[in-house]
């Protein structure tokens, strides 16, 4: 009889755990134990408790895609290699947007300034807002560094390679986005994932030659290239960024928003349902 009633109590002492695991829940801290494990690539798990918010399947792959092509990118103009890699993962939602898929345009750039090659048509600001298309998504990597290489953004080339959190806070000072919290979006999706550590530092010397090589290009593009607006060009993004309450659960910030609980974690990179207290959600576009 007492075997019976201890095989009857751990059966359910199993069904309770397994219940309250699938449950919801806020963290106070990202440093928190959650538990939680994440596959990697080579199909081992390891845990994720430390990371803020978790990383996804999709935002590993696609870092590890593309991640020599914002490092080459930052080794020829000077632009943080997480800071191209953090834009990205916001603007092509780790590579699964409609432009990223079908257009190859992986930083929503639209068809102003220069542009002669193919486009397509999208609602945006307007219904028929028209975007650049490129042969390859590292064609779109390259032109984002053209993008930024204009007079506006002129004074963030003269931080170091490695200094993401003043690109971060540069870009928006410098009109690129119009969300006061675009830093703090930038700068954690960069930490979440340990982006910085495809950063380089620059000794003084390196720094300024490599400054004054920028300088001249962005000097002879604005001799030679008509005249035209910021928003001709692309307007700076106005992405909503909802700011997590310890009450809150994933459930009820993407119904708040009208949106499927799946895009909410893709948008953001979660593979769990847990959040924490302060986090940042993207919650639109």
């Amino acid at each position: 009889m007492k075997k019976i009633f201890l095989a009857s109590s751990l059966i359910l002492a199993i069904f309770f755990v397994s219940c309250g695991t699938k449950q919801q829940s806020t963290l106070r801290h990202p440093g928190t134990s959650t538990g939680n494990t994440n596959v990697d690539r080579t199909g081992n798990t390891n845990n994720t408790s430390k990371n803020k918010g978790g990383t996804s399947v999709t935002g590993i792959a696609y870092i590890d895609r593309y991640k020599e092509i914002a490092i080459d990118e930052m080794n020829r103009f000077g632009i943080p290699a997480s800071i191209k890699l953090a834009q990205a993962l916001l603007e092509s939602g780790n590579g699964n947007s409609y432009l990223a898929t079908n257009a190859n345009n992986h930083f929503g750039i639209k068809c102003g300034g220069v542009w002669n090659g193919k486009s397509v048509t999208r609602p945006d600001d307007s219904l028929n807002d028209c975007f650049r298309v490129y042969e390859n998504p590292e064609q779109s990597f390259k032109d984002h560094s053209q993008f930024l290489l204009r007079k506006r953004y002129e004074k963030l080339f003269q931080l170091s390679k490695n200094d993401y959190k003043g690109w971060a806070k540069g870009l928006k000072e410098a009109g690129y986005a119009t969300n006061p919290r675009y830093p703090e979006l930038l700068i954690d999706l960069i930490e979440r994932y340990n982006l910085q550590q495809y950063d380089r530092a620059e000794k003084p010397v390196e720094l300024i030659a490599r400054a004054e090589k920028v300088d001249q290009i962005i000097e002879h593009k604005a001799e030679v290239e008509p005249a035209a607006s910021v928003e001709q060009i692309k307007k700076p993004i106005a992405m909503q960024i909802y700011e997590v309450k310890s009450s809150d659960t994933l459930t009820a910030i993407a119904s708040k928003y009208k949106m499927a609980v799946g895009t909410l974690k893709d948008l953001n990179g979660l593979t769990s349902e847990t959040i924490y207290a302060g986090q940042l959600l993207v919650v639109s576009k």
